[in-house]
This record gives structure tokens, sequence and C-alpha cells, in this order.
């Protein structure tokens, strides 16, 4: 009865109905997070943005299709989830907060990515899953520090080549996506950690023995004729292969993002050779499989 009467007030553009479905948000949170999920909103509710402290703002699982500007008074915001909502496009605001550090735009109506998204230069993990996307945008390869890409179930048939420009780039998700072949640029990506490439089309794997830092690869659900060839230790998920290791879920890797960041607080100073680890640029647990 509660999501019937949200669902009704979602339609009704009064302040007075809108506060109600956002609830109380006169102060602002001891633990600077926001959640809004699963709350029917149809628009942003103004005064989250009073909040220039915030760090954590969830606002999954809505009806928002748009952002107001007012969203880039907050600057200290690191964790923006969108995801499961209505947008066409990703609102430009959304490229001006520059702490970011993870971002959910799952499960939208994206077909694209605008330019202005190279400006988040701290976004280590990324979220496009379940979208309209029918190629990677290239912008995404210029986030020098993302380290997580998650792109699967999207009508993606190839990934472009500027790809191996990630350097810091540990994890990459193409699960149920339209690959007729293994991307021929994963082969440039020694660094890599994990792949997955699950319910696709590639009838052929070539080897992957040369990818030193690989520990996993999921290649399940393909017309595959063979099994990847893998280094020592490297776990298989597919075809020839018994192993099935339970996945990290999207909240799971921010609490391992949090300890990661407490422990290097009480740490000494980073050097200049090892700026990319600093409290600023935490590391994502999704690339840190035993």
């Amino acid at each position: 009865m509660g999501n019937t009467i949200r669902g009704i007030i979602a339609f009704i553009p009064s302040n007075s109905c809108q506060n109600y479905l956002s609830g109380d948000l006169k102060e602002m949170p001891i633990d600077k997070m926001v959640d809004l999920s699963s709350m029917q909103l149809r628009r942003f509710p103004l005064r989250v943005c009073a909040f220039k402290e915030l760090v954590k703002l969830y606002l999954s699982d809505n009806k928002l299709n748009s952002l107001p500007p007012e969203l880039e008074l907050l600057q200290n915001l690191q964790i923006l989830a969108l995801d499961f909502n209505n947008f066409k496009v990703l609102p430009q605001v959304v490229c001006s907060l520059k702490q970011l550090y993870i971002l959910y735009l799952g499960n939208n109506k994206l077909k694209d990515l605008p330019p202005e998204i190279r400006l988040l230069k701290n976004l280590q993990t990324l979220w496009i899953e379940s979208n309209y996307l029918t190629n990677l945008p290239t912008v995404i390869c210029e986030l020098t520090l993302l380290k997580a890409l998650h792109a699967g179930c999207n009508p993606i048939r190839c990934l472009p080549k500027e790809l191996k420009n990630l350097k810091e780039l540990r994890s990459i998700w193409m699960s149920g996506s339209l690959l007729s072949e293994f991307p021929p640029v994963l082969l440039e990506m020694p660094f890599l950690d994990i792949i997955d490439v699950d319910r696709n089309g590639i009838r052929f794997f070539p080897s992957l023995v040369h990818l030193t830092n690989l520990k996993l690869v999921i290649y399940d659900h393909n017309p595959c004729q063979n099994a990847p060839k893998v280094a020592k230790g490297v776990r298989r998920v597919g075809r020839w292969s018994e192993e099935t290791p339970e996945l990290m879920k999207k909240f799971d890797v921010e609490t391992e993002v949090e300890k990661a960041v407490e422990i290097k607080e009480t740490q000494p100073a980073p050097t200049k050779e090892n700026a990319n680890e600093t409290n600023e640029n935490p590391v994502d647990v999704t690339t840190e499989l035993n």
C-alpha cells in the first residue's frame, strides 16, 4: 500500500508532496550519506544541495530523468548512484562532481556518455551496465585512474583500441553483450586481473597465458569450441571448468573500499611514485581477489 501511495503522490508536483517522498532532510546527516533509493522520485529534492559536505548520495530505483544544476554544490561527493532510473542522457552537472570515485549509471536508457565525463579525473569505478550503448564510449579511455569498468548487458560488439591506455584498469565486466570475438585490445592489457565475457557470441578464445596479472576469467555461455589457455593459478569459469567464485556486489565493494581508506589513513604520506594510492583515490577491491 505504501508504494502505491508513493506512486500516486509522485505525479503531484507540489512541494509538500515531494517532501513526503524524500522524507525528513532538514539537517546534514552525521554519516554524510543520503539514501533516497526506491522513493518513486520524479524530480530531485533541491534541499539536498544544501548539504555541501555530503559524501554519498543514493538515488537508485526512482523515476528521475534529469538533475538540477544546483547539484554542482556537492563538490565533496565521492559516491553517486543513479542506477535504475529513466536517464536518456547523463546530466552535465554530474561531470562537475570532480571528487567522484564511484558512479552508478546502470539500468537506464543511455545511448552514449558526454565528452565532459573526462573531467571526472578521480573516478575509479564506473557502472554503465544495462543501457542502450552500441559502442563503448571512447571518452571512458580518458579516465586514467579507472580500476573497474562494468559495461555488460549493452549491445556492444567490440571494444575500442584506446582502452589499453587505461593502465590502472584491473577488472572489466562485459557479460551479456554482443561480442562475436574476444576483444583484441584485452590481449594488450597484461595488467588486468579480471575479465568477464560471459554470455556473448565468442566462438574461439585465444591464449591468455601472457596476461601475467590475470586472476579470473569468466567465459561461460559462449558458443566457443575451446577454453582459453591461462597461466597457472588463474581461475576459469565456463565450459571445462567447475569453478564458480562468488562475485562481490556493489555495496560490498564500497564497504571494502572504505576499509582500505581507513588503513591508508594510518600510513605515512605516499611518495610521488605511488601518488595514485592516496586517500583521494582509494583502491577498488573488485581487483583484489585472493
